[in-house]
C-alpha cells in the first residue's frame, strides 16, 4: 500500500516545522540566556528528522536558524546561525536515518527508538556545531578551546536537552498514533 504522504504534503509539513522554529523563540522573549538553555529551534529539527526523514530533517534543520537570523537578526548569522544550521541539519539527518530501523526493532513501543535516535543525534549534532564554531572562530583569529566547546554545547544546553527528550517523543508518538506522521506510517 502506498503511503498517503506525497512530496507536497512532506513539503507542507516541513514548512510548518520551519514556521514553528521561527515563532517558538518569541515565547522565550528572545532572551539569549533562555534561548541557549531551552534551544527552541532544536525541537522542529528533531521532529523533522523523526517525522519526515533525513532529507527533510536536514533541510528544516539548516534553513530554520539561517532564515530566523536573516528575518529577525537572532541568532546572529555568523557565527551562531551558521553553526546552528550545521548542528540542526545533523540532528535532522541522524534522527531521520536512525529512527526507522530502531522503530522496527522496538515494534510495540517506539519510545526507546525515538530516545536512542535523539540522543545519538543530539551528541553528534553538538559535535558538528562545535567543530564549525571552532573553524569559524580560529579563521577569525579567535581562540576556541575544548572547555568553551563543552560549556557552550553541553553544559549551557543541558536543560534544553531534557526538555527536548520529553517534548519531541510526546509529539512524535501523538502524531504517529493519529496517523499524521509520514515516516511513522511506513513503520507499521
Amino acid at each position: 500500500m502506498k503511503s498517503k504522504f506525497n512530496q507536497t504534503r512532506m513539503l507542507i509539513f516541513a514548512a510548518l516545522l520551519v514556521a514553528i522554529g521561527l515563532i517558538l523563540p518569541f515565547f522565550l522573549g528572545n532572551v539569549q540566556i533562555f534561548m541557549q538553555g531551552v534551544s527552541p529551534m532544536h525541537i522542529p529539527a528533531l521532529l523533522a528528522g523523526l517525522l519526515l526523514g533525513p532529507f527533510w530533517g536536514a533541510l528544516v534543520g539548516a534553513v530554520t536558524p539561517l532564515l530566523r537570523g536573516f528575518l529577525f537578526h537572532m541568532p546572529v548569522l555568523v557565527p551562531t546561525g551558521v553553526c546552528m544550521a550545521f548542528e540542526l541539519a545533523a540532528y535532522g539527518i541522524l534522527t531521520g536515518v536512525l529512527y526507522p530501523p530502531l522503530a522496527k526493532r522496538f515494534k510495540s513501543n517506539h519510545l526507546p527508538a525515538i530516545i536512542i535516535a535523539m540522543l545519538i543525534a543530539m551528541v553528534a549534532g553538538r559535535i558538528v556545531g562545535g567543530v564549525v564554531q571552532a573553524i569559524l572562530q580560529i579563521s577569525r583569529g579567535n581562540s576556541y578551546g575544548f572547555n568553551a566547546f563543552i560549556t557552550a554545547y553541553f553544559v549551557k544546553t543541558a536543560v534544553g536537552a531534557v526538555i527536548h527528550l520529553i517534548v519531541v517523543p510526546a509529539v512524535t508518538l501523538a502524531l504517529e498514533k493519529a496517523n499524521l506522521s509520514p515516516v511513522g506510517s511506513t513503520l507499521k
